[in-house]
C-alpha cells in the first residue's frame, strides 16, 4: 500500500531529557507531541496556535466544537489565561499539581487561542504532576492543549503503544514514559458561573472535592463545555454490556472482584481489581478494555462498579463507551 503523502513519520522516543527537549522544539514549531500524564497520555499542540490547533483536532478526528484543555505548568501561570475567583484558588492550592481541571472566564485570546476554546468565553486549565508533562511545560514557554491521544470517541491510551496504534503517522514525536498510573481523565470542575458545576467526574472523587466547595452542581443536559461531556466517548469496537453478572461464550467479561460462576464460559476474562480496589480498576480500565476489544469478542459484559469515589469516574466511562455511537 502506498503511503499517504500527509502520513507524517512518527518517532517513539524514551521520555529522556534529549526527547523531551525534541518534543518541545516539535510544539514550538507547530507540531504534535504525544506524552504521559499521570491520568492518560495527552496530544499535545501549542495553545496559543490556531493552526497546530487545528492540526490536533484533524489529526484526532475530534469535533471542534469540543473544547480542549491547556496544560500549564504552575497556578502562576494558570492565572495568566483565566480569572480564578477564590473557590477555584483555595481548589487548586489543594489539589494541583494533579488530575483536576477548573474552567474559569478566560482572559487571554492569545494564550489559548479560541479554536481550543470552541469558540467559549471560558477556558479549561490543569496543572499535571506527572514528571515528563511537567518537563516538558518547563521547556517551553507557552501552554499545551493536550486531550487525550486517540482517536476521538475511542478508548483513551495509558501506554505510548495505544497512542502509536491510534495516531501513528498523524503526529510528530510520542514520548514513552511508561504507562500511565491514574488511567482515568481528570475530573473538571466549572467555576466560571455562580455555583461551582462537575462538568466530568475523573481522577479526583467528588467528595474530595465537595469537601472544599460545598455541593457540585450539575451539567447542564446536552452540554459540551469541556472535554469527555459527548454522550458516546471512551468506546471500544465490541459493545459493552454494563453490570453484568455473567458472560455467554462470545463475550468477554471484565470483572470487578472475584469472578461470578456465570462469566466462568466467558471467551475471555480479565479483571479491574481482583480484591475490588477502586484505584487499582481505574489504572488498568482503559488497558483492559483495549485487550479485550483486540481479543474478536462480540461484546465485553462488564461486572457491577461500586459508584462512590473513583467508581462515579468509572462508571461515567463505561455509561459514554456503552451508549449508541
Amino acid at each position: 500500500m502506498s503511503r499517504d503523502s500527509t502520513e507524517k513519520d512518527t518517532r517513539i522516543l524514551r521520555a529522556n531529557a534529549a526527547a523531551i527537549a525534541d518534543a518541545g522544539e516539535v510544539l514550538r514549531a507547530g507540531g504534535l507531541a504525544a506524552f504521559p500524564t499521570e491520568t492518560v497520555y495527552g496530544l499535545g499542540a501549542r495553545a496559543d496556535d490556531p493552526h497546530a490547533v487545528a492540526a490536533l483536532y484533524a489529526a484526532k478526528g475530534r469535533p471542534s466544537f469540543n473544547p480542549l484543555i491547556a496544560h500549564v505548568a504552575s497556578l502562576a501561570a494558570a492565572k495568566r489565561l483565566g480569572s480564578f475567583p477564590d473557590a477555584a484558588l483555595n481548589l487548586a492550592d489543594k489539589f494541583w499539581p494533579g488530575p483536576l481541571t477548573i474552567v474559569v472566564k478566560a482572559t487571554s485570546n492569545e494564550s489559548v487561542c479560541e479554536l481550543a476554546r470552541a469558540g467559549l468565553d471560558t477556558v479549561a486549565v490543569r496543572v499535571p504532576s506527572h514528571e515528563v508533562a511537567r518537563a516538558l511545560l518547563a521547556a517551553v514557554d507557552f501552554a499545551i492543549v493536550a486531550p487525550s491521544a486517540n482517536r476521538s470517541g475511542h478508548v483513551s491510551p495509558t501506554t505510548a503503544q495505544h497512542v502509536a496504534d491510534d495516531l501513528g503517522g498523524k503526529l510528530d514525536i510520542i514520548l514513552d514514559g511508561g504507562p500511565s498510573q491514574g488511567g482515568i481523565e481528570s475530573t473538571i470542575v466549572d467555576f466560571s458561573g455562580g455555583t461551582p458545576r462537575l462538568l466530568r467526574s475523573g481522577g479526583i472523587a467528588r467528595n474530595e472535592i465537595e469537601n472544599f466547595t460545598g455541593p457540585l452542581a450539575a451539567a447542564n443536559k446536552d452540554e459540551v463545555s469541556a472535554p469527555g461531556m459527548m454522550a458516546s466517548h471512551y468506546a471500544p469496537k465490541a459493545k459493552l454490556r454494563l453490570d453484568a453478572s455473567g458472560a455467554n461464550a462470545s463475550e468477554a467479561y471484565l470483572a470487578f472482584g472475584p469472578i461470578p460462576a456465570a462469566a466462568q464460559d466467558a471467551k475471555k476474562i480479565m479483571n479491574l481489581s481482583s480484591g475490588g480496589n477502586l484505584t487499582e480498576a481505574a489504572a488498568n480500565l482503559y488497558a483492559y478494555l483495549r485487550a479485550l476489544d483486540a481479543s474478536s469478542v462480540e461484546g465485553i459484559a462488564i461486572a457491577p462498579i461500586p459508584g462512590e469515589g473513583l467508581g462515579e469516574a468509572i462508571r461515567d466511562r463505561l455509561a459514554r463507551a456503552a451508549a449508541p455511537k
